[in-house]
């Protein structure tokens, strides 16, 4: 028997999800509902679908999960839970304007600034500190790569691995549209090297210190914009000489004014937030 779910589509600088609010709608199968919904041909067309609903434990005010277009459950993503600040607090469901986000990576801040009408401009969340060594997420024998090699088909690729709860590769070049995104993201996002599939960033530092940063997200594809991609693009090229710990991430859909504190160790990411549009779907 179907029923009918009401949903709304935003986007962080570009990349965008469906969010539905489960408190009232139940999504028995949300792995197939991304699939189905995420489609941009026959369904509504997203990045993936994003799950919002009160918290379980009291150190969090609300919960998120996340589902990739493909149907994999993502750890995290930082355009998301921007968007969820926005979400909560301009549709009236929190006057809160510090938010504690529940995540499969931990606890997220979320900390909204404000229009002079009362609605959200943009967002900084506490990504928390990254992660330099995993080895459940990189095959290496101490779990680390800092600009080491990789082979991906007929190229020999250098790049850093972060992990900021999902696994980055972040990959420098000099010419970042001379790069099969396509091609190559795919390969490495099955490479043997990272055991939990990998997203994969290829940037550019430009000559006014911006970082121009391209993504191919796991189980998504190429995105508009990355949120966990573009931290790990700025501590990478920090942790390689190639850029100050705060610096600006230029990807396709827009910017991101990242910053790797210095004192906590923490990385704050910084951007825009925005509704689309609402709507109803059938769910069965």
């Amino acid at each position: 028997m179907s029923k009918t779910i009401k949903f709304t589509k935003m986007h962080g600088a570009g990349n965008d999800y469906i969010y539905v609010d489960t408190s009232l709608y139940g999504i028995d199968n949300p792995e197939a509902a991304a699939v189905k919904w995420s489609d941009r041909h026959k369904g509504i067309g997203s990045d993936g679908l994003v799950l919002i609903d009160k918290s379980p434990i009291p150190e969090a005010d609300f919960s998120m999960r996340i589902f990739n277009a493909d149907g994999s459950e993502a750890m995290m993503c930082g355009n998301a839970s921007r968007c969820i600040g926005k979400y909560l607090h301009d549709k009236g469901l929190t006057d809160l304007t510090e938010i504690r986000l529940l995540t499969l990576s931990g606890i997220k801040t979320l900390s909204l600034h404000l229009r002079v009408d009362g609605t959200t401009e943009s967002v900084t969340v506490d990504m928390l500190a990254p992660t330099l060594t995993c080895r459940s997420q990189l095959a290496t024998t101490d779990g680390t790569m800092t600009d080491g090699e990789v082979e991906a088909g007929d190229r020999t690729f250098r790049g850093t691995f972060v992990s900021m709860g999902n696994p980055h590769f972040v990959i420098f070049t000099d010419n970042i549209d001379d790069i099969d995104i396509a091609r190559y993201g795919a390969i490495l996002e099955h490479h043997p090297l990272f055991p939990e599939r990998c997203n994969i960033e290829f940037a550019e530092v430009e000559d006014n210190g911006n970082i121009r940063t391209r993504v191919w997200e796991r189980g998504s594809g190429i995105t508009m914009a990355c949120g966990t991609g573009a931290c790990a693009t700025a501590v990478a090229a920090a942790l390689t000489g190639r850029s100050p710990r705060h610096c600006t991430i230029v990807m396709d859909g827009g910017e991101l004014d990242i910053r790797w504190d210095e004192t906590d160790g923490h990385v704050y990411k910084t951007g825009p937030a925005e509704f689309v549009f609402d709507g109803e779907t059938e769910y069965t």
